[in-house]
């Protein structure tokens, strides 16, 4: 189990050298020219070629120096979509130490869509709203592994005034939980209450589809439409999918993200991705794991969703991994998700699997392969090496100085 990770005391320099393949994150300009980047107190410096930064003075100060042995650097992927309860334990599957596996699979950051597994989770609004305080602060304090999560989604329920989602954004809450998993299952409840949480700066997501847990219940395209929530959960059902025109509905009515979890239908995760290519709205694609959930929990969820979306959905893979990344993270209003100057540094490096077909990274994960991931970083901090649980890679980096 991966406990509360240590946060710099002290300033931070990171060089990253001899990069293979830097992949942006940003649909614009998937591919970057460069080979190094720097980054200072957990934040991008630099980005470029070497001979253009001079690696003697930069290398200097260095706290840490990873060659990256031509290896590839994305940025750190997120999941949109997952549900905390309490640090580490999830008691759907009574499972300890997932957050650290989703690491390992190259997830940086995560987003609850509502902390809905809570043994025993008040339904009253004064105890809904207690319940996302507590769980915006516990995680706020608790880094496991380093993983950033967002959490802190309240679940909203019949009776909720404006006031209620005031305070609970003057008390630190930025995400609104699934819509539909709680009482208000209705269009107009669900935007009125949605429009009040945009209002005081909170990001809101929608149950989409048949129902999942007790409690919930369908929620079809004409519901989600009308609640207007800045993200569509799980479009290809979590896990039970609408029909195809419904979706399609929903793909045209809106300009909202559209999000195809790990744990939902993937013929519909298929039919969205090809509607959005026909749109010209790959911008709009997001992924999340729907994780821990009935199926369990998946720590290579979202690069196996990149991977999946790049070889069936007939994606350029340095496409579907700005689904994973910057595109969650202009969706989501966070600051990591792209190499760029002023982002924080959160980096995956990964190399094609060991015996892949695949001539290349990018040729492998379109060939339906996972990567290796050889190394994790967050905030400017190398977090983990060699994953436990992707197939080795066939480079991989290594620190060359500092820790």
């Amino acid at each position: 189990m991966a406990h509360d990770a240590p946060q710099a005391t002290g300033p931070t320099k990171l060089v990253i050298t001899n990069i293979g393949l830097l992949l942006s994150g940003d649909l614009n300009k998937p591919i970057l020219d460069a080979d190094t980047i720097l980054a200072e107190n957990g934040k991008i410096t630099a980005i470029g070629r070497a001979q253009d930064i001079d690696l003697d003075i930069d290398q200097a100060g260095a706290t840490t120096v990873v060659n990256a042995n031509g290896t590839v650097v994305t940025p750190g992927l997120i999941d949109s979509h997952v549900h905390p309860v309490a640090g580490e334990w999830t008691p759907r599957q009574n499972q300890i130490g997932w957050i650290d596996s989703f690491l390992h699979g190259g997830v940086t950051t995560m987003i609850s869509a509502g902390e809905v597994h809570m043994p025993g989770r008040p339904r009253d609004i004064t105890g809904l709203k207690a319940m996302a305080i507590f769980a915006q602060r516990s995680f706020d304090n608790l880094r496991p592994g380093g993983v950033k999560v967002m959490a802190g989604a309240p679940v909203i329920e019949p009776g909720m005034t404006e006031e209620d989602f005031r305070e609970m954004a003057l008390a630190g809450v930025r995400w609104l939980g699934e819509v539909g998993l709680g009482g208000v299952k209705d269009g107009p409840t669900a935007r009125k209450m949605v429009a009040w949480a945009r209002k005081y700066g909170m990001n809101s997501t929608i149950h989409t589809g048949g129902p999942s847990i007790p409690g919930s219940g369908l929620i079809d395209a004409d519901v989600v439409l009308e609640a207007d929530t800045d993200i569509v959960g799980h479009i290809n059902g979590g896990h039970t999918a609408l029909p195809d025109n419904q979706i399609r509905c929903i793909c045209e009515g809106c300009k909202r993200g559209l999000e195809i979890v790990h744990n939902g239908n993937e013929r519909a995760a298929l039919y969205t991705l090809r509607l959005a290519k026909e749109m010209g709205d790959l911008n709009r694609v997001i992924l999340g794991t729907d994780a821990p959930a009935g199926s369990g929990v998946q720590p290579l969820g979202i690069i196996r969703m990149v991977s999946m979306l790049s070889s069936l959905g007939e994606v350029p893979a340095e496409i579907a991994f700005c689904f994973a990344t910057g595109n969650t993270a202009r969706m989501r209003a966070l600051d990591c998700g792209i190499v760029e100057v002023g982002r924080a540094a959160d980096f995956v490096i990964m190399d094609k699997a060991q015996h892949s077909a695949g001539k290349t990274f990018l040729e492998s994960i379109q060939l339906g392969d996972l990567p290796g991931i050889g190394m994790t970083i967050i905030d400017g901090i190398v977090r983990t090496q060699r994953s436990r649980n992707t197939p080795p890679a066939t480079a991989i980096p290594e620190i060359v100085a500092g820790h």
